[in-house]
């Protein structure tokens, strides 16, 4: 993993590429890398529909107003730092509307981005958001096991923050949602849009020389673990454009999946490389993600027809032998007449208004009844290892 120090022509060593998807090739990214400078100038240096998931975690403009103490007077760690200060909410949007841009135009058309803010900015990170042509999908509440409590006594505790998880556009329909993989995860349960997770302390927290906390809005990893198995595959490409101390960047390489992390701070990405370079892998055998029939490629009676595992002229029967069907060689089956597909022959010669025909139909092998269905599944097997 390395961090990519400016040099003069500000870009990574790559080829020239094309505007569209598939003239990117992995060679063209820097994959695994921290590039050091502005997340607009250096999204602008990256190809076009390249990146499979963005997380975006953007300065929140918290518009503080001097310190901050606790009752006994001892002084609140805030977020002050000049990369959170705006001079005024006009100053903000216009940034809020270059980085979304940008990050718009390096998505893949059936990517996501998440964005993660809190009351003081998200509301308009959203409506700059769907302006632009991102498409909600959902916006997920974050609740803290472990808030900072509010001292002052004048406002409800801050217990959450929001992420926003959108596609690139409304026609972006193919987005990955690992729906069966977050069920099993969540004990069977679908996953609800409420994450309740502790925040960043104890050893995850980085900390400077003198003991301080080196980032004040580190995010804990587990929350990235979560948006990770909800919405990558292994070996996608995750970009993250305020990588600040690389939590994306270290669930990322634990998981499989690649990133790429902009931060202008050589600081952070110091330690964020560190931090990254200590992640042992997790094995690849235990990345595979659990899938149900949905996310299933689909494959129609005929591709059984083409593959030769089903002959046209072939008999098919129920299990018990008590209807049959003579396969066509358009995919059609002819049951005495009855001319359909398998499901509405099916049900037609059973008196009934549906059947599934991949598990009523039968085919002889070897002089065993075999239920087509497991046809299927090896045509699958064939066409996925093709692929």
């Amino acid at each position: 993993m390395t961090v990519l120090r400016k040099a003069a022509t500000g870009r990574p060593n790559r080829r020239a590429i094309g505007t569209s998807e598939g003239d990117v090739t992995r060679a063209d990214l820097p994959l695994d890398k921290i590039l050091i400078g502005d997340c607009v100038a250096e999204l602008s240096r990256l190809p076009t529909g390249s990146v499979d998931v963005i997380f975006a975690d953007p300065p929140y403009n918290l518009q503080l107003e001097g310190a901050l103490h606790r009752p006994d007077q001892s002084l609140v760690d805030a977020v002050d730092d000049a990369w959170d200060q705006f001079d005024s909410f006009e100053a903000y949007d216009a940034f809020t509307r270059a980085w979304l841009l940008a990050c718009r135009r390096v998505l893949k058309p059936n990517g996501t981005m998440w964005v993660i803010g809190s009351y003081h900015n998200i509301f308009r990170v959203g409506s700059i958001l769907q302006d632009i042509g991102y498409w909600v999908l959902n916006d997920v509440m974050w609740r803290k096991t472990n808030p900072m409590p509010n001292f002052k006594g004048r406002r409800f505790q801050n217990a959450h923050e929001t992420l926003i998880w959108a596609a690139r556009s409304q026609e972006g329909k193919k987005y990955t949602f690992n729906y069966d993989a977050l069920k099993a995860f969540n004990e069977d349960v679908q996953m609800r849009s409420d994450w309740i997770i502790p925040i960043c302390t104890g050893g995850e927290r980085l900390k400077d020389e003198a003991g301080d906390k080196l980032h004040p809005t580190q995010k804990p990893e587990s929350l990235l673990y979560r948006v990770l198995i909800a919405s990558t595959q292994p070996g996608d490409v995750v970009l993250d454009p305020f990588f600040g101390t690389g939590t994306t960047g270290a669930v990322a390489r634990r998981l499989g999946r690649n990133f790429i992390g902009i931060e202008r701070d050589p600081v952070y990405a110091e330690a964020a490389e560190k931090r990254i370079a200590a992640i042992e892998p997790a094995p690849i055998e235990s990345l595979e993600l659990l899938r149900g029939k949905k996310a299933e490629v689909r494959i129609p009676f005929g591709s059984l027809i083409e593959a030769g595992l089903v002959q046209p002229g072939e008999r098919l029967c129920d299990q018990k032998s008590k209807y049959s069907a003579v396969v066509r060689a358009d995919g059609s089956i002819d049951a005495n007449g009855i001319l359909g597909s398998i499901h509405r022959v099916g049900a037609l010669v059973q008196g009934q208004e549906a059947c599934n025909g991949w598990v009523f139909w039968h085919v002889r092998r070897a002089g065993k009844l075999i239920v087509i269905d497991d046809l299927r599944k090896e045509a699958r097997v064939g066409l996925t290892d093709a692929s």
